[in-house]
């Protein structure tokens, strides 16, 4: 099913799905500002103290706006730069843990292509709270296929792209990431590319989304998982001082 985006789309999805976080930020203001007036916190202090709580509520929503509602990234310009031609007839894997933004945008970049959809994601060993609520409130699409991390149901060299778009974070185990991206190097062609798109855990994600960047994986924990994967070929572009597109060749 195609699903259009709406105006601060990304912002909606970071209140949405990470909605008990603000929750617990703003206890945290209104508990701080019944100690501050019993204990009569001197008020430098107490505006301090306040500040850095709403700093830490708003810079999510404001990073989120400006790398998902301002940026382009779903136009998907950005693959142009890799090498990619739309006109050509390609086959195309994107695959996703549920929540899934791009397949139709895919659709109509590679209109030639065959594109595959796959949803990995298992609710025993995926439990984060976000993207139970995302799989929940998610149009995906309509040809969506159910897949484990440790099979996908494709002959060898048959894939020209595979798209791991904000996806494969999600997977949470080194182990499990290094076998599902063995697979991912199974079904692909010695010619193909595997693109794949990840906030990292490094100063600008910690800035943007403080504590909440520990959901993301260090530069150093992805290529050492590709490298383990049997990858030889891995470079990095920045799209946003925020997101890392990792462009993996066999």
């Amino acid at each position: 099913m195609e699903t259009n985006r709406t105006k601060f789309q990304g912002v909606k999805n970071i209140l949405n799905f990470n909605r008990h976080y603000y929750y617990l930020g703003f206890g945290a203001l209104i508990l701080f500002s019944l100690v501050a007036y019993i204990f009569e916190i001197p008020t430098f202090w107490n505006q301090l103290v306040i500040i850095f709580i709403l700093l830490g509520l708003a810079m999510p929503l404001l990073v989120s706006a400006y790398v998902y509602d301002y940026s382009g990234y779903y136009k998907l310009e950005w693959l142009e730069n890799k090498r990619i031609k739309t006109s050509n007839s390609l086959s195309i894997v994107n695959i996703h843990a549920g929540f899934d933004e791009t397949s139709h945008l895919l659709n109509k970049k590679f209109p030639k292509s065959n594109l595959r959809v796959f949803d990995f994601y298992n609710p025993k060993d995926h439990t984060e709270i976000a993207i139970q609520r995302a799989r929940k409130e998610g149009i995906n699409h309509s040809k969506t296929e159910q897949i484990s991390t440790d099979l996908i149901p494709l002959e060898t060299n048959s894939s020209d792209l595979i798209c791991l778009l904000s996806a494969a974070h999600e997977i949470r185990s080194n182990q499990e990431k290094v076998i599902f991206l063995k697979e991912c190097k199974r079904i692909l062609k010695s010619t193909g590319k595997v693109i794949m798109v990840e906030h990292l855990r490094d100063l600008p994600n910690f800035m943007a989304f403080h504590v909440g960047f520990t959901h993301f994986f260090s530069r150093k924990t992805w290529k050492k998982s590709l490298k383990q994967a049997g990858f030889s070929k891995i470079s990095e572009e920045k799209f946003t001082p925020f997101l890392s597109i990792f462009t993996v060749e066999p």
